[in-house]
């Protein structure tokens, strides 16, 4: 077995405070969408990935991968999302095993009333006291933490 290869002083601090960080934005994302569209966060991400898509939907597999979501969580979501009247699940023509999930006109006008507030709290929170370069070196950062994640995780 190899030797733990312990974090430094530094490095323990970049983790820490990019964990409250991160738990933080989620919170704040999260609180500002329940306030203001009556909607968690994730459900937000489920709509907009569903709103760019062609047609406006996309099977429940590749919106699972786009989201990160387990199948289980995201039919749950998607569950409370029909109940909404925001989204609909069918049968793909032709291949009765596919479940495909599309974004109603409802869900659409949902997203396009939240989405006004979401980006206003999402620049707040995140880009208001970046300049255009730490922009593009976050972007970059996280590009390589994408990278590594998809390359060990199997996705």
């Amino acid at each position: 077995m190899s030797e733990t290869r312990w974090l430094d002083e530094d490095e323990q601090r970049t983790w820490r405070t990019f964990l409250w960080a991160s738990q933080l934005l989620h919170e704040s994302l999260d609180r500002q969408l329940q306030r203001d569209a009556g909607m968690p966060h994730t459900y937000y991400m489920i709509l907009a990935m569903l709103s760019e898509a062609p047609g406006r939907s996309m099977t429940m597999t590749e919106l699972a991968q786009l989201v990160r979501f387990s199948a289980s969580r995201l039919s749950h979501a998607v569950a409370k999302l029909e109940a909404q009247g925001w989204v609909c699940r069918s049968r793909r023509p032709g291949d009765a095993r596919t479940t495909v999930a599309a974004l109603t006109g409802e869900g659409f006008a949902a997203l396009a009333e939240a989405a006004p507030g979401h980006v206003e709290e999402v620049r707040r929170v995140l880009f208001d006291r970046l300049t255009a370069e730490q922009v593009g070196q976050l972007r970059h950062i996280f590009d390589a933490v994408l990278t590594n994640l998809n390359t060990t995780d199997g996705c």
